[in-house]
């Protein structure tokens, strides 16, 4: 019996003293933890007060930071830094001015085809996704308002045009605003010869986000406006005059923003 006791005694001896361990080592843990969150928060506190006026490395290392005091993996932290650090670097090649500058384009191409018939189908502008590489979708509520969506790198972006004149067979002027980024411009019709026709398409690109100001610097939208022309062309050419008499455009008159001149019947 006192050898069963004594097992017993010692047993719940030791089971307490091992309970006392792991509350100690909970303890000591949670004392670490918690130092160790208070200096990652002196260094978040330090980091953002430098990154005001630091370079890209101060900012990735804030990111970085930022990212482990969230409680992500060291992996995931190093990413964010790395990101950071790259969009400081093009923030200072692009700089941060109050103004971006803005992107001349002009593009021309000739047509072999009527000018009616190339202005009616230019005005066709929910079948330019059909043979335009980048749009994605055109939606026109009005006679002078038009929805866009197209790609941008792997992105995509919407803005809305609004046409402030147009007149049939000469010319088409727009604005436009979207929150990254927009494209003002004209689009106007030269009648070389009774079956040729030249587009002479006239923009300027307003840049803010990170892809625009990118693809800005590349001059990606003067290469892609060239392209897009020349898919006009190939469409104009190979299905417009095919069946012309299918291509019925919009034929009416805006100036200031406001329809003027009704459509007439193109029967």
């Amino acid at each position: 019996m006192r050898f069963r006791t004594g097992v017993v005694v010692g047993a719940t001896g030791y089971l307490t003293a091992r309970a006392a361990v792991q509350r100690l080592r909970g303890r000591l843990l949670a004392a670490l933890v918690a130092r160790y969150e208070a200096k990652l928060d002196q260094v978040v506190r330090r980091l953002t007060a430098k990154a005001e006026t630091g370079g890209p490395l101060i900012k990735g290392a804030l990111a970085g930071a930022r990212a482990l005091a969230e409680g992500k993996s060291p992996v995931r932290a190093v990413l964010s830094a790395a990101w950071a650090a790259f969009k400081a670097v093009l923030a200072g090649i692009f700089g941060r001015r109050k103004k971006i500058k803005q992107t001349a384009i002009v593009e021309e191409i000739d047509i072999g085809a009527p000018r009616r018939l190339v202005y009616d189908q230019w005005t066709r502008f929910q079948d330019f996704p059909t043979f335009m590489k980048k749009v994605i979708s055109v939606e026109q509520p009005s006679e002078e308002k038009l929805n866009w969506k197209a790609k941008i790198f792997w992105s995509s972006r919407t803005w809305e045009s609004t046409i402030i004149e147009q007149r049939p067979d000469e010319h088409i002027v727009w604005r436009s605003k979207a929150p990254k980024g927009h494209v003002d411009g004209s689009v106007s019709f030269h009648e070389v010869a009774p079956d040729m026709t030249r587009v002479l398409l006239v923009l300027e690109y307003h840049p803010k986000g990170l892809f625009e100001r990118t693809g800005n610097l590349w001059r990606a939208q003067g290469r892609r406006a060239r392209l897009e022309l020349k898919n006009f062309r190939r469409h104009v050419m190979t299905e417009s005059l095919s069946h012309p008499e299918e291509i019925q455009g919009w034929r009416g008159e805006i100036r200031d923003s406001r329809v003027v001149t009704a459509p007439q019947n193109t029967s």
